[in-house]
This record gives C-alpha cells, structure tokens and sequence, in this order.
C-alpha cells in the first residue's frame, strides 16, 4: 500500500479498501466488495490485502471488531478513517474540476487541428499523412 502521506492522496486499492469498511466485513467480503465495486477492475489477492489491513490498522484508519462466529476477522473504518475518505474525495474532484477546465479551454484548439487535419487528406499529396494522423487519433481514441 504505497499512499503518498506529503498530498494525502490515497491509491484507489486503499480507498476502496476504507470504502468497503463502511459496514463491518472479513477479507473475502472486503475483495469482492472491490471487485464488484470497480466492475473488475481491481482485484485483491490476501496477501496483499491482509497487508493493506494491518498497515491501516496501525494507522488507526480501521479497526478489528473481532471474529464472527466463523472466526473470520471483521473490521470496519473509524472516524478518522472516514476524515481521509472525505479528504480524498475532496482532492479528486479538485483535481477533475482542473482537469476538465483545461480540457474544456482547449477544446476549441483541439476542433481548429481536427479541421486542419481534415483539409490536409483532401489537399494534394496530404492524403497518405492525413490517413496516417487520423489513424493514429482513432488508435488513441480520439
């Protein structure tokens, strides 16, 4: 678990660790809740997340509330835990609210290449690049 503690920011494995831990469940709970949750996305072996668990724990993010009658560990986030999920919401949508308003003011940029580029295939001997740049745009997905 490789959070960095200068931002705050948290990994995504971490938050949806501290995620799952809104409600009380053991390690095999806790993998699919993030599985299901990132539609597949991230997939947590036991080593890791059992490694995950003890570094939160220590950090007082989680806590043990102790063995269910199948004498799996269940544990669930504390209140701090919660202050760094709200504090790492808090830092995404600053950094997507950024991310989009660059975007969005160089959307118009973007549109004026697309149009050059459109009348570079239709120029002579453009054709061939023009193919190749929109091929390239299509690959990147753009």
């Amino acid at each position: 678990m490789r959070d960095n503690a200068k931002s705050g920011a948290l990994t995504e494995v971490t938050l949806f660790i501290l995620l799952s831990l809104y409600e009380p469940r053991h390690g095999y709970a806790i993998m699919k809740f993030v599985e299901e949750q990132t539609g597949g996305r991230l997939i947590l072996g036991a080593g890791s997340l059992y490694g995950a668990l003890n570094s939160l724990e220590k950090k007082g993010l989680i806590r043990l509330l102790g063995e269910d009658t199948e004498r799996r560990k269940q544990y669930r986030i504390t209140a701090g835990g919660q202050r760094i999920v709200e504090g790492e919401l808090a830092r995404l949508r600053a950094v997507t609210q950024t991310a989009a308003a660059i975007v969005e003011r160089h959307r118009p940029h973007r549109e004026a290449e697309a149009a050059g580029e459109a009348s570079a295939e239709t120029a002579p001997g453009g054709g061939q690049t023009g193919a190749v740049i929109s091929a390239g745009w299509e690959a990147a997905g753009i």
